[in-house]
């Protein structure tokens, strides 16, 4: 990494495993875990694949935005990262899966796809998967019912 300089740290931090907490080393934020229903367990907090999928969804609009404000893009965007696990049968062997859907308002698919595939080669949490998990990237429409 001594190409790079060091923007950010952060540190957090797990107690009880699956069905345990987990908080940020400076106090800021802190949320239960628990092993989903579809697995056995009792759903009572958040499970690593959905927090995983927050923070990948994050970084990846974050270098979307990067990449539309060099194009000199200006229209909404959205992105939806859904993050599958899978379990061999026979084994304690699991792996993720990730979908990553973009949409850009009033921008047609080959567009978006466009950008979107150029988000992706500046994303760090793209970069720290490659190779590592099956990543998906997909144009979608903008859907304005999906905004808070």
């Amino acid at each position: 990494m001594s190409d790079y300089q060091q923007l950010y740290e952060t540190s957090a931090v797990n107690t009880g495993g699956h069905e345990g907490l987990s908080y940020l080393e400076d106090g800021s934020f802190e949320i239960k875990k628990s092993t989903p229903k579809a697995m056995g367990g009792k759903s009572e907090g958040q499970n690593p694949e959905q927090l995983f999928a927050l923070g990948y969804g994050a970084c990846f609009h974050g270098a979307l935005e990067l990449v539309k404000g060099q194009h000199k893009v200006k229209n909404a965007s959205q992105v939806l990262h859904t993050v599958r696990l899978f379990k061999k049968p026979d084994a304690a062997d699991f792996k993720l899966e990730v979908e990553i859907q973009v949409g850009i308002q009033d921008f047609d698919r080959a567009e978006t796809q466009k950008l979107a595939d150029e988000a992706h080669t500046v994303c760090p949490y793209s970069k720290a998967v490659a190779g590592n998990i099956d990543v998906y990237l997909k144009a979608a429409y903008y859907d304005a019912g999906r905004e808070k």
